[in-house]
């Protein structure tokens, strides 16, 4: 795998728009989750359902930790701010906290972005 593969709820329009936005701007293979394949979901958790998650060649990351990665892969400045973030202690949890509670209102961040184009 040469550029890393970003897989998403394809059921969830807010999910789909990140993962159009990600695709357009970075370099990503986006799958969504109708698409695994059986390799694929092999390497997800057994709740994979509940975020979204970023294959590399060696390493899944899941959640917030995904969505910083592909934060990071879209622009220096967000990797320089992400590496600052990841010497304080705590950032993990904040990190996770935070994309569980922007996760939890799906509904409402799909209905902004469907406002706007990308």
């Amino acid at each position: 795998m040469s550029v890393p593969r970003l897989v998403y709820d394809d059921d969830c329009g807010f999910c789909t728009w990140c993962a159009v936005v990600a695709d357009r701007y970075g370099e990503f293979e986006v799958v969504g989750f109708a698409e695994l394949t059986d390799e694929q979901r092999a390497r997800l958790p057994d709740d994979y359902e509940k975020c979204a998650h970023l294959f590399t060649e060696d390493t899944v990351y899941s959640c917030g930790a995904a969505t910083e990665r592909a934060l990071a892969e879209l622009h220096p400045l967000f990797e320089a701010s992400f590496s600052v973030l990841r010497r304080i202690p705590a950032y993990p949890a904040v990190r996770e906290r935070l994309y569980r509670w922007a996760a939890d209102r799906r509904a409402l961040w799909g209905r902004v972005v469907s406002r706007s184009s990308v």
